[in-house]
């Protein structure tokens, strides 16, 4: 794998959740000038379009598990676990543009057959670990990392064929601050390792990051890091759905991106939840676009 030749896949979607917009993602991250930056840091750039989203006539509700949307999800993240797969055997590196956080479970299931041990760095406000049986609202972007933890509807974890993507002492977890109870429980019983907003307030980002990179190096092979936008305070992202007060600074993210580049560990990665109707004018994707910057080497100097 190398860093060298990125393959940006974007996807369109909207469906694991209940707010319009978040399908305009890959387009405002496109047009904050993603490609530019990444360009102007002299990688070679393919970017491969977005990925068609079959939109259903009505929001519909799986009559089994009670998910939203289920079969056009489903459907969606197949598609994307077999371009990344292609991309990851190509040697490039799979940088996937969102579209909300259900699409985390194609990008997990496209890459992660190619480790014996990734590691995933879930950087967001939310855990993601909920299921059919514990989810409060049956919206599949609460859901992706438990599904690839082989928790959830058959459909979604058989995705990529096969189970479990990632082992649960793979995962770090940086930024949570809005956990349901059967997610709390899920992280106690798996033993995953979290880093809160009290930690990272406690200990500092450099800490937490210092920390987080020691541990996976230690157990992985590779490492996909997942960016979700609300795990930034509102303040700094405004254009999310699920916004969370209290939330990481902007010199607090571009820090961590930094730190991981500097590790030389991150294999691919994903940005997610930009939701440009929310937003004001696009500072969003602009966000991540900077982020994007020190992810991938950006200096001031």
């Amino acid at each position: 794998m190398t860093k060298n030749k990125i393959s940006i896949i974007g996807v369109p979607m909207d469906l694991g959740q209940s707010r319009r917009g978040v399908d305009m993602g890959p387009s405002a991250l496109r047009y904050a000038g993603a490609i530019e930056k990444l360009e102007e840091l002299k990688y070679q750039i393919y970017d491969l379009g977005d990925i068609p989203i079959i939109r259903p006539d009505k929001p519909n509700t799986d009559h089994d598990s009670k998910l939203k949307n289920l079969k056009q999800v489903v459907e969606a993240n197949q598609k994307l676990s077999e371009m990344v797969d292609q991309e990851v055997t190509k040697g490039h590196f799979p940088l996937i543009f969102g579209g909300d956080h259900s699409i985390a479970i194609g990008s997990l299931a496209g890459i992660s057959k190619h480790y014996d041990n990734l590691g995933v760095i879930w950087y967001d406000a939310h855990g993601d670990l909920n299921s059919s049986e514990t989810s409060p609202s049956g919206n599949i972007h609460g859901m992706p990392l438990a599904v690839s933890l082989g928790i959830g509807d058959d459909k979604l974890t058989a995705i990529g064929d096969y189970v479990p993507k990632v082992k649960p002492e793979n995962i770090v977890i940086i930024g949570a601050r809005s956990l349901d109870l059967g997610e709390r429980e899920l992280i106690r019983n798996k033993g995953i390792q979290v880093y809160t907003m009290h930690e990272i307030d406690r200990l500092g980002m450099p800490a937490v990051m210092e920390e987080a990179i020691g541990y996976l190096q230690n157990r992985t092979d590779g490492v996909h890091l997942s960016l979700d936008l609300d795990g930034l305070d509102p303040s700094e992202a405004p254009g999310v759905g699920t916004p969370v007060i209290g939330g990481i600074t902007y010199r607090e993210s571009h820090l961590a991106m930094e730190m991981l580049e500097e590790s030389s560990m991150l294999t691919s990665a994903e940005f997610v939840e930009v939701n440009p109707i929310l937003d004001e004018k696009n500072k969003t994707a602009t966000v991540a676009v900077g982020l994007m910057g020190s992810l991938f080497g950006e200096k001031l100097k």
